[in-house]
């Protein structure tokens, strides 16, 4: 962390790291609907129409509402759209529609003064709205940095004054993609320079006594953004603020990657007891984005009672031996070079309910077996484990792929190469047979707590596979890691999650797709698997879903790894959901993208609708690809643009070349390989 951090108290960002708490800000109104304090978590999208397309706009916002948002925000990129947003609120109002509207301002302060007269609230980005960014390295004395915090209260304080007049309330939006040159010198490319570039903007607010604001942190990044949420709120506390807080991963993408990398984010925080309103950001329409929304906020419901859980005031700290501002691997054991240690997160799937007759089985699980040849071809996505319970496969199994028997059945294989056992505790403490060379035993964090457990043999082959059946899962197996970490145990740990189908059944079903139920595994694994693993938690994942197709459980798996940046197995999209600054079609391009470069394993590849965030997302990318005027492309490589205004029918094959002169391109065929 750079010399200029402020130093952080260690876990005072939440109520509760192990039980489920929920935090108690400030309550800030918004029209008629006001969030924060006791309020339910509040749901929103963004439009992605032209502003002054009055009709189109108050027609897709409507829709935007029928599918379940509170509020609705709308770009303003100039004044002349900041003055258009009184008739979209005119006709809104005329349709009987009172929902509270939102301006989107970035680079123009008088486009955020004139919203500010006519919307409920105003969302200003504090890189954008009074820096620049040009990724200039510079240089500052304290006497001339105070001396930039001075030209930012002149120009921001005329905003302040307006929304303190006209009850107008304010989200202080950073993003990390679009961090000034000013913070990014002084405070580098953090989650302290997100927290303090908001920071920054807060404490002017508060010089003018004016406390109806919303704080976001946004990244692409869900474990960047994840962690200055935290530093966020650590921060406000021991400053005396709790404002409420907005959620969402930006530039999540589309399609499962952008539902799986949202519960990342979002649901983590969620868990965490933090979140006032959220947002979902897809490359869709944002119709569909609220749903999703839903899905994810539902499960904080009181499950004994209508309404929210009920928060608790009152930050606590959490653990002496754990940082959450701050990604540390859980330090274990690496069995036989396969699991623990420095290995990637390995994945288990559960066949023992199908046909073990027909090798075709395996080709979901990324094992395709060719008749012809007699081999296995092995995807990108190929699973390290299979439990097959009690069955016995009739065919030859790939010579990688391991498989886990119940431990009676195991111990009466006779060959029992690639075999390994897969033991109850008590089974463990009892065998007298055990494998030389993996053990699975099945454990809870209540199990921590029986007397039997100080006798088990904490051999170099054992490793936990964690189970739970508590309504607050994560939260329980989370305290199973802190335990390990108080008694120094350094196996390695699987961690599992059963959904059975009852979970999926609900009152909100009239406003899911039809994939709903895989839609909802997708944000419920996002949420409880990839939570322990952006903390450092878990060297592999189970995820128990029997009435599931196994492809979808596979690529879920998979999914969660890649959005937790612990196991790479396929490209990555940053790509952003589209609004009225968008230059292109950003579902259809999103799609001709990814159709010519999905093989590309381990390459991010932005994909912006206009320069807002463009380049500094860029950053986080490998390569970019910016809308910058009607029909016309940017390409960047890093931060760096490679190709100004490239026609937009010529910019994919002009990327690719790029690509391929960087010498990461491969063809497609040669993307798979071969187990003999």
């Amino acid at each position: 962390m750079d010399a200029h951090a402020i130093s952080v108290l260690k876990g005072k960002y939440c109520n509760s790291l192990t039980t489920y708490s929920r935090l108690r800000t400030r309550e800030v109104s918004l029209g008629d609907i006001a969030l924060g304090g006791n309020n339910p978590i509040r749901i929103q999208s963004m439009t992605t129409t032209d502003t002054m397309n009055t009709i189109g706009t108050v027609e897709q916002t409507i829709r935007m509402v029928e599918a379940g948002c509170d509020y609705v925000r709308i770009t303003a990129p100039s004044i002349k759209e900041a003055n258009n947003l009184i008739e979209i609120k005119k006709e809104l109002r005329l349709r009987g529609y009172k929902v509270p509207l939102i301006a989107d301002i970035h680079f123009t302060p008088n486009a955020a003064e004139a919203a500010a007269r006519i919307v409920e609230k105003v969302r200003i980005n504090p890189g954008n709205y009074a820096d620049k960014k040009r990724f200039d390295q510079i240089d500052y004395n304290a006497v001339e940095y105070q001396a930039e915090l001075d030209r930012i209260y002149k120009k921001f304080a005329p905003l302040v004054k307006i929304c303190k007049e006209y009850g107008t309330a304010m989200r202080i939006g950073t993003n990390h993609g679009s961090l000034s040159d000013r913070i990014m010198s002084y405070y580098g490319d953090t989650p302290r320079g997100m927290v303090e570039s908001a920071m920054e903007f807060i404490r002017i607010c508060e010089s003018f006594d004016y406390h109806n604001l919303i704080i976001s942190m946004k990244s692409s990044n869900p474990q960047v953004m994840i962690q200055a949420y935290r530093l966020l709120v650590e921060t406000m506390n021991t400053e005396g603020m709790c404002y409420p807080l907005h959620l969402g991963v930006t530039e999540a993408g589309d399609g499962e990657d952008g539902r799986i990398k949202s519960a990342v984010g979002i649901g983590t925080l969620l868990e965490d007891g933090l979140g006032d309103t959220v947002r979902v950001s897809l490359t869709e329409n944002p119709e569909f984005e609220a749903p999703v929304a839903i899905a994810l906020v539902k499960r904080y419901l009181d499950r004994t009672a209508s309404g929210l859980r009920l928060p608790t005031s009152g930050l606590i700290s959490s653990t002496s031996i754990f940082s959450p501002y701050q990604y540390e691997k859980r330090h274990t054991a690496e069995t036989n070079v396969f699991i623990g240690g420095h290995q990637v997160p390995r994945i288990v799937v559960d066949l023992s309910n199908e046909n073990l007759k027909d090798p075709e089985i395996l080709s979901d699980a990324g094992y395709s077996y060719s008749l012809l040849l007699d081999k296995y071809n092995i995807s990108e996505q190929s699973v390290d484990l299979i439990y097959l319970g009690d069955e016995l496969p009739s065919f030859n199994m790939p010579g990688n792929l391991k498989q886990l028997y119940n431990y009676r059945t195991w111990s009466l294989l006779s060959e029992k190469t690639n075999c390994h056992p897969l033991y109850s505790l008590s089974e463990y403490l009892s065998a007298e047979l055990k494998d030389p060379t993996l053990n699975l035993v099945r454990i809870s964090t209540a199990d921590l707590n029986r007397t039997d457990f100080e006798s088990l043999p904490l051999h170099k082959t054992l490793v936990f596979v964690l189970e739970t059946t508590e309504d607050n899962g994560m939260a329980d197996q989370r305290m199973f890691f802190f335990k390990m970490l108080e008694m120094d145990i350094n196996a390695p740990v699987i961690v599992k999650r059963s959904y059975p189908k009852e979970l999926f059944d609900g009152p909100f079903g009239d406003l899911m797709s039809p994939e709903e139920p895989v839609s909802k595994l997708q944000l419920y694994a996002g949420t409880d698997l990839g939570g322990l693993l952006i903390d450092g938690f878990s060297d592999g994942i189970w995820i128990d879903a029997p009435f599931l197709p196994i492809k979808n459980i596979v690529a879920t798996s998979f999914g969660v790894l890649q959005a937790t940046r612990s196991r790479i197995s396929k490209t990555e999209y940053i790509s952003c959901p589209s609004c009225g600054r968008t230059l292109f079609d950003l579902q259809e391009t999103t799609q001709m993208i990814r159709s010519r470069t999905d093989h590309l394993k381990g390459l991010k590849i932005g994909i912006m609708g206009c320069i807002v965030n463009g380049p500094g997302e860029m950053a986080d990318a490998d390569y970019g690809y910016v809308g910058t005027g009607p029909g016309k492309i940017t390409l960047y490589r890093g931060k760096e643009v490679v190709k100004k205004n490239v026609d937009a029918e010529d910019a994919l094959n002009e990327l690719i070349e790029i690509i391929r002169e960087d010498g990461n391109w491969i063809d497609q065929n040669s993307a798979a390989q071969t187990d003999s």
